[in-house]
């Protein structure tokens, strides 16, 4: 006898309320053996690499590093010098340049992209120098849900273990990446220390973030037009078109690098859920 399947609501309106639908292409429990890959892509399967990027420079992306384990996706971070890297070199805004060498990392990336919608995700932060990241791309833009340091390398940034700070980019050619807006909320717990639920509910009048339930910003769009760091003429509205989902590690050099006695960790991810308006 099949069980009825089981019904999941934002953890904002256990009631629905809202008469919210789970999309099922960008949503997963992760309860399989091995994660889905008619679903997911593992960033750099069969060479493939979204936004052709290979990972932020020492850290590369390994497939390797992905894994389904009680009931949980696990990207791992490890000290891996014997990996065939690139042999590349990435220049950061600061001018500071680093091969990619030492340390992999793994993003997966949703093959379905979607337009609006409520995001969810319980997870816990890697407890390294390393980022634990929620986001989402597509048409030249980005949304940045989160990009947890769990434990930065350097000591003056400790506060940066409960920052929660959200963004958007712009993609466009005349911007080039640069962020249009951000802001930041401190919680009032360390990320790497449990699981915890972040959210970020995206409508066609703008955005807003939850952790736990609690609302922590929410912004229409005058008021990210109003606030926007851009110094172009273009607007800071960008997310007005399809995107896809990434999850991922990476190494932040500005905020100081892991070494080798801090590896390996894993940025742990219980589900993933967006759903749409009925």
């Amino acid at each position: 006898m099949l069980m009825p399947k089981q019904e999941f609501f934002p953890h904002t309106d256990l009631e629905n309320s809202g008469n919210w639908i789970l999309k099922e292409t960008v949503s997963d429990e992760f309860e399989a053996a091995n994660l889905d890959e008619d679903k997911w892509l593992i960033q750099g399967r069969a060479g493939v690499y979204q936004s052709n990027f290979i990972g932020r420079a020492p850290a590369q992306f390994s497939t390797d590093n992905v894994r389904i384990e009680d009931g949980k996706l696990k990207l791992e971070t490890r000290w891996d010098p014997d990996f065939p890297f690139s042999g590349e070199i990435q220049t950061y805004g600061n001018g500071d340049s680093y091969h990619y060498e030492n340390i992999t990392t793994a993003a997966v990336i949703s093959k379905s992209t979607f337009l609006y919608g409520y995001m969810e995700i319980k997870c816990k932060v890697a407890d390294a120098s390393v980022t634990s990241s929620f986001w989402m791309t597509g048409n030249q833009s980005e949304l940045d849900v989160f990009e947890f340091l769990g434990k930065p390398k350097q000591q003056h940034k400790k506060h940066l273990e409960k920052e929660y700070k959200f963004s958007i980019h712009d993609w466009s050619p005349a911007v080039g990446g640069k962020t249009v807006w951000t802001d930041k909320y401190e919680l009032d717990w360390r990320m790497a220390d449990g699981f915890h639920i972040y959210a970020c509910d995206w409508s066609a009048n703008g955005l807003s973030f939850y952790a736990d339930g609690e609302l922590i910003r929410s912004a229409t769009i005058a008021e990210i037009e109003a606030e926007s760091t851009s110094n172009t003429s273009g607007s800071a509205w960008v997310l007005n078109k399809a995107l896809r989902i990434w999850v991922d590690s990476e190494t932040f050099p500005w905020h100081g690098l892991p070494v080798e006695q801090d590896l390996p960790v894993d940025y742990e991810v219980e589900y993933i859920r967006v759903w749409q308006k009925k």
